[in-house]
């Protein structure tokens, strides 16, 4: 029976190994790779239906996958103006008074990507922003999507004019006389506003989310392991696929937030394994704490500001009594878990749980910003995942430690920033993502980061912990072989392999071998996702 795709006079390249096999064709049918040979012989496996693409000394790839990313809801939060450039306060407002001009009167507006570094020194606040503002209702999401600024308009449509007490580690900030600042820290205060603000329709959402995924196909893109299914998520998922629009294989791994109770955590199990073809719940997404830069991390020790003292969950005990409850009912679990305390916290529970029996679950930790050495090395004892996302180390912290993270840190723990290098090397296996919509989701751009972790905006600044940088093969290795691992699909995914799913992404040269500062800029010449173009270049 003829191949449903024929690739020709490829490098075809072994992420293991780093070396090209000795083939220079690829042939795929029934979204498998089912022959690697020459050109001549995997030619002839060609028939009148067959797409066939000489790729002209292009490299091939396993797919790249993006191991953490929020690709319905962070479409969704991508909408209005992007603040992500802006490098200071009047760049920010300026930026906010184009979108001002083109509202209609009464309309809300929305924006993304906000650095909080534009404030210096100042506290952030929505009174900087208030000549912009003024009247209109607006709400804005920092870069780490875990917190926002809302206007005096948006907040009185909130109804909100004090502090307020939530059960997870949230605030409404105030000044000294009790009246809010505009700045809402973590989902339970965010959402007071988000409520009362304008929401996409189903239609809306979809083609949005369309847009993004063509994007990431765009990119190089063939997976991503989504780590939410808030809203309408899963019913998007569906849609797409029904229509031909989904141009990624996802998994994905709906919240469990603290104070779930057992109808939840059960209601969380029965949807395990749901989806379709490309899509499919697998995992629950957990919170231990909330960010460095907000003050809501959780750390060892308070961070030069007094803060960052909890958990995210009211009692961590009852974290670690959930954890036990997914894993043996052979759910994995992704904690986010920024601090070090944190972090900690995952691993004991994990321990815990294996100790009750070792269901073959692969649990995983998502970002590990700031660990002490012994934390380090108790990833790979305990078969712990490292998802880490090296960009937010290059965008949004500085080498000299002059930026609020790194300030709030101090210079001991900020000196030991994403130590992806240490990870890899204690035998944790490191996967890595972009969190997007928080960074950049082209998967390029993030394995740079990996290996420069340097600003993209300016790659001759200073790297932030040139000791921790991975080398080339180990960033390629991070987004192919290692999401394949932490998926417990390493026997179908990740390899250029006969019976391995034909996921690729082809390249105008070798990843290997292009000079970091030089790798976001590799042209992507062609994505296919189960045997299928889903993204090709003019070049082919």
């Amino acid at each position: 029976m003829p191949a449903d795709l024929v690739l020709l006079s490829a490098r075809l390249l072994d992420p293991v190994t780093g070396e090209l096999l000795p083939h220079s064709a690829l042939a795929a049918d029934g979204g498998r790779i089912t022959h690697l040979g020459d050109d001549r012989e995997t030619r002839a496996l060609a028939g009148p239906a067959t797409t066939v693409i000489d790729l002209k000394g292009a490299v091939v790839t396993p797919g790249f996958v993006d191991g953490h990313l929020h690709p319905v809801s962070g479409a969704e939060r991508t909408t209005g103006v992007d603040l992500s450039a802006c490098a200071d306060l009047a760049a920010v407002r300026e930026a906010l008074a184009r979108e001002a001009s083109r509202l209609a009167p009464g309309a809300w507006l929305r924006g993304w990507g906000l650095d909080p570094n534009v404030f210096g020194d100042a506290p952030v606040g929505a009174a900087a922003l208030e000549p912009v503002l003024n009247g209109i209702p607006a709400a804005i999401d920092l870069f780490d999507a875990h917190s926002m600024l809302a206007s005096a308009r948006a907040l009185e449509l909130a109804g909100i004019d004090g502090p307020r007490r939530f059960e997870q580690a949230a605030e409404i900030v105030c000044d000294a006389d009790g009246r809010p600042t505009g700045l809402l820290l973590e989902d339970a205060a965010c959402e007071l506003v988000d409520a009362v603000a304008p929401r996409p329709t189903a239609a809306e959402l979809r083609e949005r989310t369309a847009a993004v995924l063509r994007g990431m196909a765009a990119a190089g893109l063939t997976g991503g392991h989504a780590m939410d299914a808030n809203g309408d998520s899963l019913a998007v998922y569906e849609a797409l696929e029904a229509s031909g629009d989904l141009p990624l294989r996802f998994r994905i791994a709906p919240w469990c937030q603290p104070g779930a109770d057992a109808d939840a955590v059960a209601g969380l199990i029965r949807l395990q394994g749901t989806g379709g073809r490309l899509w499919r719940v697998a995992g629950v997404k957990m919170f231990m704490d909330g960010t460095i830069d907000n003050g809501t991390a959780w750390l060892e020790r308070p961070d030069c500001h007094g803060e960052s003292t909890h958990a995210f969950w009211p009692d961590p005990h009852e974290y670690t009594r959930v954890v036990d409850e997914l894993h043996r009912a052979g759910v994995p679990t992704a904690t986010h878990a920024i601090g070090d305390a944190a972090v900690r916290h995952v691993l004991d529970s994990v321990e815990k749980a294996l100790a009750h029996g070792d269901t073959g679950v692969r649990h995983r930790v998502e970002h590990i910003e700031t660990v002490p050495d012994d934390t380090v090395h108790r990833f790979a004892r305990l078969g712990v995942v490292a998802s880490m996302q090296p960009t937010h180390c290059c965008e949004f912290t500085r080498a000299d430690h002059t930026d609020n993270w790194s300030r709030r840190l101090g210079e001991e723990r900020a000196s030991r920033a994403w130590r992806c290098r240490d990870l890899w090397e204690a035998g944790a296996r490191v996967v890595l993502g972009s969190d997007w919509p928080i960074a950049p989701y082209p998967p390029l751009a993030v394995m740079a980061g990996g290996r420069h972790r340097r600003p993209s905006r300016d790659l001759t600044r200073p790297p932030h912990g040139a000791e921790q940088a991975l080398t080339p093969l180990r960033a390629l290795q991070a987004v192919t072989v290692n999401p394949a691992w932490a998926a417990g699909e390493e026997h179908e995914a990740g390899r250029l392999a006969v019976g391995h799913r034909a996921d690729l992404t082809v390249l105008a040269d070798n990843p290997l071998t292009v000079a970091d500062t030089d790798l976001a800029g590799l042209p992507v010449l062609l994505t296919v996702l189960a045997g299928r173009p889903t993204h090709r270049d003019a070049a082919l």
